[in-house]
């Protein structure tokens, strides 16, 4: 069964510039052209296995479809009656496409995912991250956003009067609520952050299609664009995990 499938919002998928193992005609990234045999999987990024630019507004509804259709496709049991070597490429195409969808359709992740691509790395901010150096008495790479060094502090303070309240059994009502408003206005800066990275998105994608017009773009406009995604996503895990530690001392 020939495949033939691609974006319909987007570039087709990735043509491999080989022969297909079964039939020798051109392949795709996924399957032959001609023949429809699953291919190796071949090294190639989220956004182009699925044929879409590397750009950040991504229309989620044709993401899905797509996702829906080449997994009907790729999946195990296509091939059950083929040889090993066509039902591991299948297994590896699928976990591929898998790895892929899951990454693009969230939106924070899908940045993340773009930075990395583009040689950029997020500072460590994630619970593992604090775990580890718990364990191992090595300071978490974080930097703290200097407009909340001082509500940081303030709230820092709060957590540690409220451990040692609840070592000693006792109960402040007061200090309570204060965390607890606290604490919303961190959820309220939090969902603020996402809405201004979906804002930026737009400055990178402009850059992405003045390339595909054949417009030079400098190296200067990409490390800005990148910079403002890079340093939000930073705030954004900052406060994020400041919100899992008021968490933490409410519960213990």
């Amino acid at each position: 069964m020939a495949n033939s499938f691609q974006t319909a919002t987007s570039t087709p998928a990735q043509d491999v510039t080989q022969s297909c193992w079964s039939c020798g005609a051109m392949r795709t990234a996924y399957f032959c052209k001609a023949c429809g045999k699953v291919q190796p999987a071949t090294p190639v990024d989220y956004f182009t296995f699925f044929g879409l630019p590397r750009k950040l507004n991504v229309d989620l509804a044709a993401l899905e479809k797509d996702f829906y259709l080449l997994s009907r496709k790729l999946h195990p049991d296509v091939v059950a009656q083929g040889s090993r070597m066509e039902q591991e490429w299948s297994l590896q195409q699928s976990s591929l496409l898998n790895d892929a969808y899951r990454t693009l359709k969230d939106p924070v992740r899908r940045t993340e995912y773009l930075l990395r691509i583009e040689g950029v790395e997020l500072e460590e901010q994630s619970k593992a991250a604090s775990d580890k150096a718990r364990n191992t008495g090595e300071a978490k790479k974080q930097i703290v956003p200097p407009d909340l060094l001082e509500e940081v502090f303030e709230l820092n303070m709060q957590l540690e009067e409220l451990r040692m309240q609840k070592k000693m059994g006792e109960d402040d009502p007061a200090l309570l609520e204060e965390i607890g408003k606290e604490k919303l206005k961190l959820e309220e800066k939090h969902e603020a952050h996402l809405r201004d990275l979906k804002a930026y998105w737009g400055n990178w994608d402009t850059l992405i299609e003045r390339e595909q017009h054949g417009d030079a773009v400098s190296p200067e406009e990409r490390r800005q664009a990148r910079d403002k995604m890079v340093d939000l996503l930073n705030r954004r895990n900052y406060v994020r995990n400041l919100v899992r530690d008021v968490n933490e001392a409410l519960e213990q």
